[in-house]
């Protein structure tokens, strides 16, 4: 293996937007869990200095961002990032926007922000630039790496001839692909070797590691929990034995949230966590996981998940598995799609009344672009997952029940064997179902009877108890009940804020 002469990041904070309450950052007075972009500077610092994160994500992908992140931290905080120096002990990493996605207004605003920190860094005597890699979202072939690879570097170039002539920037980044869907991610290695074959012909030099992140979430939405799940498990498989075959050290990245559905990170869960994704090195701890919980609670859970990332090893399947797995999970994203099509235009109020946490650009028109699932515009995978949670329908059992009955007895083994906490995770979900809402939503739409049929062929299967356990989840019970009535957009909107304190999420 190569020799690595950096610090690999375990602990990465993300500005997802799926906290209920306040940032503990914001002080005792505030009440307003919103944080604008301009609040995300000291927020970033106090994930360094406070929770003592590795790393944080800056996010450009169809949201506003601060361009003068750098310049801000070290004139506010020199004194500490002389001693936690970015680029070496603490990492700042850009999330670009994707340009084959959505309107690249603000690429080269970020790049400009990425070779302007070099200088100011370089001026403070720092001996590492700032900000070297960058995160491309919705990754899908190796073409589009080496192109914002060449991007950055024509600007680097551009910019050291015409403006900072004799002080010039380095000319490279290092790039982090972000495979979102299930079939990008199960054919990582391929696109990663096609990757690393097109840069050593651009640079005539070979990559000393990888880091490749892979979603959670909007592979969760797009296709269901089963499916994205099984597809995470596969391409850490996939990515490890690439990772052998290539002698490359590969340092997968997972972005997940507190809700099972997208991952299941939080504070209480990090032994689940680390047994369900096995080989993984960096976990986002998203905004929940951060602002839901006692302060000294995440501290010490931030800790705990380090030390378990550390020593986290792959684990390997036969062919014989994956061939097994990828068809179970082709299965459930059917189920998946037949029943959320149906569905999906009753759960339109419910995410126009959905909060708001962050400054974001327009989800759809000129500045943004949306995810469609079968046709359907839909919301970010946070409002997604959190409205349906707000009904009493949590979205981890849509599909899920009926594919898992279909199942064989070999791909029933297979499935349970690699997806360790089926039970234990199903039973805490079922507190979250509120018979009395999904009654009424049956009412209205005969679809969701497709959604109880899940949950019903799930409790034969495991056999756990269906609703709440305790006061908080009876009363996130009621609410759901209640709010599947109402018409009135502003109460819906308290009581889905109420419902996320409830439950230490809000999507």
């Amino acid at each position: 293996m190569h020799k690595i002469d950096r610090k690999i990041p375990n602990i990465m904070g993300t500005q997802h937007p799926d906290n209920a309450g306040v940032p503990f950052f914001k002080g005792d007075q505030s009440k307003n869990p919103f944080i604008t972009a301009y609040k995300e500077v000291d927020e970033a610092f106090n994930n360094f200095a406070v929770l003592d994160t590795d790393e944080y994500m800056w996010d450009w992908e169809g949201k506003h961002a601060d361009a003068a992140v750098i310049d801000r931290l070290y004139s506010e905080h020199y004194e500490y990032f002389k001693g936690h120096q970015l680029g070496r002990d603490k990492f700042l990493t850009f999330r670009l926007p994707n340009i084959w996605e959505e309107k690249g207004y603000s690429l080269m605003q970020a790049m400009t922000t990425m070779l302007s920190a070099e200088d100011f860094a370089r001026d403070l005597s720092f001996e590492q630039r700032p900000l070297f890699e960058a995160i491309l979202p919705m990754a899908q072939t190796s073409e589009q790496l080496i192109e914002i690879e060449d991007k950055f570097s024509k600007l680097a170039h551009f910019k050291s001839d015409e403006f900072t002539s004799g002080s010039n920037n380095t000319d490279h980044i290092e790039m982090i692909p972000l495979f979102e869907g299930f079939k990008t991610q199960l054919h990582s290695p391929e696109i990663l070797k096609e990757y690393l074959q097109l840069y050593e012909q651009r640079t005539g030099q070979s990559l000393p590691y990888l880091r490749v992140f892979l979603a959670g979430s909007d592979s969760a939405l797009s296709n269901g929990f089963m499916n994205s799940i099984i597809g995470n498990k596969l391409a850490l498989t996939r990515l490890h034995e690439f990772s052998d075959q290539k002698d490359l050290p590969i340092f997968p990245i997972a972005g997940t949230g507190s809700t099972i559905f997208r991952g299941g990170l939080s504070p209480k869960w990090i032994k689940r966590y680390l047994q369900e994704f096995p080989g993984l090195k960096t976990a986002t701890v998203q905004s929940a996981f951060r602002y839901d919980y006692p302060l000294k609670q995440v501290q010490s859970a931030i800790k705990e998940l380090r030390s378990g990332l550390q020593n986290n090893q792959a684990v390997s399947m036969t062919d014989r598995e994956q061939n097994v797995l990828i068809n179970v999970a082709k299965k459930s994203a059917d189920c998946y799609h037949e029943t959320l099509d149906q569905l999906i235009n009753d759960l339109q109020k419910i995410f126009d009344a959905f909060p708001k946490r962050r400054d974001r650009r327009q989800h759809i028109g000129i500045l943004g672009y949306s995810r469609q699932v079968d046709g359907y515009k839909m919301p970010r995978a946070i409002t997604f997952t959190g409205s349906l949670y707000s009904v009493g329908v949590p979205p981890e059992f849509i599909g899920f029940g009926r594919a898992l009955m279909s199942l064989n007895a070999e791909e029933l083994a297979i499935f349970t064997r690699h997806y360790p906490n089926l039970r234990n995770d199903f039973t805490f979900l079922a507190h979250y179902i509120s018979v009395d809402a999904l009654e009424s939503l049956i009412a209205k739409n005969p679809a969701w009877l497709e959604a109880k049929k899940d949950i019903q062929d799930l409790q034969s299967i495991l056999q756990f108890e269906i609703g709440p356990s305790n006061e908080k989840e009876e009363e996130h019970s009621r609410l759901a009940s209640d709010l599947v009535k109402i018409s009135d957009p502003t109460t819906r909107t308290l009581l889905i804020q109420k419902q996320a304190v409830l439950r230490n999420f809000l999507g």
